[in-house]
Formats: C-alpha cells, structure tokens, sequence
C-alpha cells in the first residue's frame, strides 16, 4: 500500500501539519510531535517487556496524550483497550483482569477511581500522565529518556475494545493481527471501504465530538490520522460548540451519535443559524437508533450531507446510506459496503427478500470474543456467517431494514447496555423479588434504561424505594447502565420456565410511539 496510511509516515511528508486540535484548549500537536511521543511511548512499553499480542489498557478522556498512547500501541504490535473512566471500580477491575493488560496507562484526572483497583497479576507497568497518582510511574518523565526514532520492528497492533454486546458482561471484541507493517492498511480497513463510507483524504478536516474510549470515536481518529487529516477533537460534547467549531476549523467530516442530532434539534432557530457551516461535505451518524423525524429534519437544515451507517464494534460487516437514498427509502439503513447481508429463519435456513429474520453478514472482519469461545460460537453459524442479534429484513434491491433486536440489547446516547449486568444488581436488592430491564422510548437518548419490578413488598412501591433502587445500582455500576426510572407491577410476563418474554414488556412502552424500528 502507498505510503501515508500511518502517523509515521505522515510524519515524514508533514510535519508541522496539525494532526489534533484540542477544541476547548486550542492546543496543537503536529504530526511530528505525535510520531515522536508514540515512538517514545512503545520504546517504553518494549522495555517494560511487552510483545506482540500484549495488551496496553488506558484510561483517559479526550486529551492531547489519548492519540500517542493508541498509536504507540498500535505501532508496537500491541493491542490497546479503552477504558470507560464513567465506570465502577468493579467494573473496569474486570475489563483489567479480563484483557490480560500487561500495561495501563491513565489520566491522573481519575486518580479516585484508579486508588480504588486491584491490579491483575498480568500487569507490567502502570504510567499515570497530566499529574501524579500513587502506584503509577510519572509518564512524561519517563518518556524523556525514551528515543524518538521508531522500533526497528515496528508491526500492526490494534484495539481490543469491549462491547456492552447481548448478554452477560462486557466482552472484548479481539480480531486477528495482520503481522504486516505500520501503515499496510488504514487501521485495519481497506481504502475502498474509507472511500464509500466516509469519502476523506489528506486535506480533509475532521470533527470528533465522541469519547476516544467509544469504537465509533477510535476507528475516526485512527483512520483520519493514517490519511495525514487534522483531527479536532471535542473534550466534550456541547451541540453549540460543536458547531463553533466547524466553522472556525472549516471542518469538512464530521461523525455522530443520535443523541447529539436531538441535541441540536433542541437549539434555538437563531442559535442554528449563528454559524457557517458550509464547509461540512460529509456528516455521517451511527452507534444507535435514530428517530426518522429527527434526520429529516437534519436533512432539511445541513442538506443531502447526511449519512447513517450500522454495524457494530465487531466489524464483522457495515451498511451506509446516503441521505437522498434515505428520502426514497425512509428508515432503511442503507447496503453493506463490506460484509454480505444474509437473512436467516429460525430453522437456520437463509430467507428470500422481504421476509423478516436474524440478520447475519458473511465476508466481514473476523473476530471473537476475547476468553470466551462460547459467545463466539454462538453469534456464528455453521456457514460461519456472524450476527449483532439484531432482527430484519432486505428489499429485494438490497436495503436493509431493522425490525427488531432479538438480543435484549439498550442503545442509550450510543452507548450499549446489557440489561442483564444490570438486572443482576437490582434483583441482590432485598426490596427487590423480581426485576426486567428494557429500553423505553425517550426523546433525546433514543432509549432510555427502564426497571420493571416486583417488589417484595407490594406496599413498599413508590417513589422512595424507586430513589433507593436507581441508587443502589448506581453504586455498582455506572450510572449511564441504571435506570433512568423503575415501574411497579404484580407480575411480570414470564413463561412457565421462567424465560421472561420480553418483547411483550418493551410493547407495552413502545406502542404508538416513533420507532426507528420501522
């Protein structure tokens, strides 16, 4: 493959080009600096023992180090994890003991929760960076000393990140290291599928308004900084700023999340309107459900820019379509452009065009989940075709179309949520004597997390042990995973198993209302 498919050999062509904007600080880190502190960091890694396959976890919010940790990483032939700094001690203890992180690199901004972790036996070295934290060597201090130049045998890493999936706790989606050197493709994904999904080159201009620790936030930076593009990435979201930025940056990409659409639809007219966007040729929205007035109306306001895609954080296969495609074709979301659809009944036998069934895709990125081969085996068929759990059908002119989640998945913000890690909390409660947990429908977020429960006792119910329920599941996990708001019932339906048909649950909430489920 050409050269300029990764920050090192960008760096070699430009510089003093701007690979990262800070969007609230403003502060600049060229190509040069970003190849030099990455090359620094995996001598440091190196040095520390690890090799290839290792895992480098980290902990950091969307600040300048963020992108040489995952390059450093990914240059060295490791495998880098992100961690969620919005989680429990409980939780990211997990995901730490889980990756076999033979490394683990954190914003001194999490001090509290860092205190507060056991440290798994696999790991090597702790590198805390912005301040100091007990138990983590001084970062900056240490790559002083590093060398700047690259490893002699530099090769592909990549993330392993961990998908809230379908059931169970959070599993790392791990997939196959190339071998092949820094920059054979463009992290992982060929220049074909960068050019139908998102259409960038070098001179384009990027905004990411998502958290790096998010697939959909990593895979944007990581490509757009393979291409030689300026990344300005957002601390955090603001749907005001977001816009700030685009014009003062004449940001050309941007990418989204639903919640961030319902955000600005929530502007003022005149707000809207404060700031010139025309430098926006692509804007593409993913990571969710999206209600089809809301991109109607965004359709209406940023033009026929606007392009929604679905996959998920396995890359086993992605779909794209284009706003005029979607005008003609209302709430489909679109044909793959890597992975081929197949439509399969519950006897396993794949179905024609129109009939509605678990959607798997054949041909994608392999994966598995990381320690645990029977979810592997179970989201794969005989034919080896893999599937997200979700529910659909295609047109016989090939569009895609959601119907259903067979998995009890949530898409809360973007964000997923098992409602079985949460119903697991909840039913420890002694107040609590049976509990599901469903996705409602909620204007801003798309979903929002619902607890249906059977109290212990039924004159407990009520508002006070309703505070106390959401509370004692935020103590646990992290609070975007808690419901927003508990309901009350005598029974809950369930058969005489035991296996709660939860569909008849979410209908209850669902009927009537706008559905990206179409």
């Amino acid at each position: 493959m050409a050269e300029g498919t990764y920050v090192g050999s960008v760096a070699r062509r430009l510089p003093d080009k701007p690979a990262l904007i800070m969007g609230e600080s403003g502060e600049v880190v060229t190509y040069r600096e970003l190849d030099e502190r990455s090359n620094r960091l995996a001598h440091l890694l190196r040095r520390a023992g690890l090799r290839t396959e290792d895992a480098v976890a980290v902990m950091s919010g969307n600040a300048p180090r963020t992108p040489e940790v995952y390059w450093a990483a990914y240059r060295s032939g490791l495998r880098f994890t992100p961690v969620n700094h919005r989680l429990q001690a409980g939780e990211v203890a997990h995901i730490l003991e889980n990756s076999e992180a033979r490394a683990f690199v954190a914003s001194a901004r999490h001090a509290d929760l860092l205190g507060s972790l056991p440290i798994p036996p696999t790991m090597r070295t702790r590198l805390a960076f912005d301040g100091a934290v007990p138990g983590f060597a001084p970062y900056e201090r240490l790559l002083e000393g590093m060398p700047s130049s690259p490893l002699a045998d530099e090769t592909e890493g990549g993330a392993m990140i961990y998908s809230s999936g379908t059931t169970g706790v959070p599993k790392g989606v791990r997939r196959p290291l190339s071998g092949r050197p820094p920059g054979s493709s463009i992290f992982g994904i060929t220049s074909d599928v960068v050019r139908r999904s998102w259409d960038m080159d070098e001179d384009s201009v990027t905004l990411i308004p998502m958290p790096l620790y998010h697939s959909s936030g990593i895979t944007r930076l990581m490509v757009a900084q393979s291409l030689g593009m300026t990344v300005v990435l957002m601390e955090r979201f603001d749907a005001l700023r977001a816009l700030e930025l685009i014009e003062r940056h004449r940001v050309t990409h941007t990418i989204w999340v639903p919640t961030m659409f319902v955000r600005f639809m929530q502007l003022s007219e005149a707000e809207r309107r404060r700031y010139d966007l025309s430098s926006q040729v692509r804007a593409v929205v993913g990571s969710g459900p999206i209600a089809p007035s809301v991109k109607e109306r965004m359709i209406e306001w940023w033009g026929p820019i606007i392009s929604e895609t679905y996959g998920g954080t396995e890359g086993n296969g992605m779909t794209v379509i284009e706003a005029e495609d979607w005008l003609r074709h209302r709430g489909s979301v679109g044909r793959p452009v890597f992975g081929t659809i197949h439509i399969v009944g519950d006897d396993g036998r794949e179905l024609p065009p129109g009939q509605e069934g678990l959607i798997y895709f054949e041909g994608g990125r392999p994966f598995e989940y990381h320690r645990d081969p029977q979810k592997t085996r179970s989201v794969h068929n005989q034919q080896g075709w893999s599937t997200l759990g979700d529910v659909g059908y295609v047109t016989p002119d090939g569009y895609l179309y959601i119907t259903d989640r067979k998995a009890d998945l949530i898409i809360t913000g973007g964000l997923n949520v098992y409602p079985a890690e949460v119903e697991k909390v909840l039913i420890g409660h002694p107040g609590v004597d049976d509990v599901a947990v469903i996705g409602v429908p909620d204007e801003e977020y798309g979903e929002a997390v619902k607890a249906v429960v059977i109290p212990a006792d039924p004159g407990a119910a009520g508002p006070r042990l309703e505070a106390e329920l959401i509370a004692f599941c935020r103590s646990n996990l992290a609070h975007y995973k808690c419901p927003r708001s508990v309901d009350f019932v005598e029974e809950l339906p369930r058969q005489p198993t035991g296996k709660l048909y939860k569909r008849l649950l979410r209908e209850r909430y669902w009927a009537g209302r706008e559905s990206w489920l179409l």
